[in-house]
């Protein structure tokens, strides 16, 4: 008999803030994987997995025991492996600004056409000058 409270989620039910939560907290230390799944009732241990590969800052694609020395060879590959993620990540920042940038284009415009639309002022025309302090705010001494 299944569970009536069972109700399967997707990826695209956790924001990407909260993905970035996870991933902090778990990079850390604060939290285990299976502590994370737990806390946060996510149902799949692959997921929280995913958004370590995914998001994180940690080489998943190539790992490598640090306590043995390497070979001058070995340290390129690393290093190059190291630029491979940052550019990753670099990527999926610009990617992140670009969609930001445009939201912050359409929302303008959206004002915009509710100021025209509505003949009601929404944004603050604000002077250099901030508000002034009032005579019955002003302390007698």
């Amino acid at each position: 008999m299944k569970d009536s409270n069972y109700v399967k989620r997707t990826q695209k039910d956790y924001t990407m803030s909260f993905k970035l939560s996870v991933v902090q907290e778990v990079e850390s230390g604060l939290l285990s994987v299976t502590q994370a799944k737990n806390k946060y009732g996510i149902q799949g241990r692959s997921t929280v997995l995913l958004w370590l590969r995914k998001y994180g800052n940690f080489d998943w694609e190539n790992q490598s025991p640090s306590s043995m020395s390497k070979t001058p060879e070995q340290k390129l590959l690393e290093l190059e492996a190291k630029v491979r993620l940052l550019e990753k990540q670099k990527n999926r920042l610009e990617d992140q600004l670009k969609r930001s940038d445009d939201k912050a284009i359409i929302f303008d415009m959206m004002i915009d056409i509710a100021e025209k639309e509505y003949n009601i002022p929404i944004r603050k025309n604000s002077s250099p000058e901030q508000s002034k302090p009032s005579k019955k705010n002003t302390k007698k001494v």
